[in-house]
């Protein structure tokens, strides 16, 4: 045992705390799988700030744990998962959950056990409105991010406008925020397809875009679906810029469309992750260099300010952590500033953040606001 491991078990002994003991977190996400790449980000980013957290003595002297499980992107798999971390783990609440329709499939978890969510790793409407009572969102929503894309496009003078939404929830649920732009607008998509969530074909959706002369192909799906779409938009010919949301904001994603990546628009959620006038880009810049890291990602940033609110949940509960001293310290929260972010819960509004951006990615495969 080293010196500093005996002052802390020294000083948890004072204070009538266990030593070493732990707070245990559970996370179900597709860590393979086609949302693979900015599920892990996600997830580093979470982990740059908690093992900071950790290497200072935790919270309240109790150090905090993840709990991770790969759920293959499958819905059913998040709800197995959910349910063992929370009846068998014992976890205090769930964190950065991925999937539109697979946080749906953990909600009766929730209810039936009393445990909190923070910081679900999707924008659906459905998390938001009407309220859960025990989800406890970070980021903002994909009906505003898509909304926020389509304006952008009519905007700057693009109308001819195709849209591609997978097959599932999240898939409805992007496509609704995006026909909110259109109507904002006045304008018209050229055509709407869906394509399937596990499974998409693009063999005759990509030579149609290039037929009718889309200027842009906004893309509602998530990792390897979208890539597969850009690289089958470009074999037939179509030169439309193609647009996306911010589950799609890693550096993974561009890395794995290559040359394929220059020009996509994705929208994004947080402050731009290289603008050190934020104070909490700053903070995860500084997070990351000391880790050895050159850079943070988008996805990265999520997950940052999702580990963020989580601590302060934990922090704010006491020395006696559970699942109702947690939900109890998020629904107080009614001001939390994350650095240059302000968040705030109450019993009628669990939303979060509703920040929303646009950025390109350029020659270098970065995004560029």
């Amino acid at each position: 045992m080293t010196f500093q491991q005996l002052i802390w078990v020294f000083g948890a002994l004072v204070c009538g705390l266990p030593a070493y003991a732990e707070i245990l977190i559970g996370q179900t996400a597709g860590f393979t799988g086609v949302v693979s790449l900015s599920v892990k980000e996600t997830a580093e980013g979470a982990k740059l700030y908690l093992d900071a957290v950790n290497a200072r003595g935790g919270v309240n002297g109790q150090t905090i744990n993840v709990i991770a499980m790969d759920d293959k992107f499958d819905p059913k798999l998040a709800a197995d998962n959910a349910r063992e971390l929370v009846v068998n783990k014992n976890v205090v609440a769930l964190f950065l959950t991925r999937g539109t329709p697979h946080n749906e499939a953990i909600l009766p978890i929730l209810d039936e056990h009393r445990v909190p969510l923070i910081a679900p790793s999707t924008g659906a409407m459905v998390l938001h409105q009407p309220i859960k009572r025990y989800v406890f969102n970070v980021r903002s929503t994909y009906q505003i991010e898509a909304e926020k894309a389509i304006t952008h496009l009519v905007q700057t003078g693009v109308g001819r406008i195709a849209v591609l939404h997978v097959n599932d929830s999240f898939g409805a649920d992007a496509l609704e925020g995006a026909q909110a732009g259109f109507d904002k607008t006045k304008a018209k998509p050229i055509f709407v397809e869906k394509i399937d969530r596990a499974k998409p074909d693009y063999s005759q959706i990509a030579p149609l875009a290039a037929k009718v002369k889309a200027q842009a192909v906004v893309i509602l799906g998530s990792g390897s679906t979208v890539i597969d779409g850009v690289k089958a938009l470009r074999a037939a010919g179509s030169s439309a810029q193609v647009v996306t949301l911010s589950n799609n904001a890693s550096s993974g994603f561009t890395k794995a469309l290559g040359e394929f990546s220059r020009g996509v628009v994705v929208t994004q959620v947080f402050p731009n992750e290289r603008s050190t006038a934020n104070a909490m880009v700053k903070e995860a810049i500084e997070t990351a260099k000391a880790k050895g890291l050159d850079e943070v990602s988008p996805a990265m940033l999520e997950g940052f300010a999702a580990a963020k609110v989580l601590v302060e949940a934990l922090r704010r509960s006491g020395k006696s952590i559970t699942r109702q001293t947690v939900h109890a310290s998020l629904e107080a929260m009614d001001r939390f500033d994350l650095g240059g972010l302000v968040v705030g819960y109450g019993p009628t509004d669990h939303t979060g953040l509703s920040f929303t951006d646009i950025s390109v990615v350029g020659a270098d495969g970065k995004f560029r606001r």
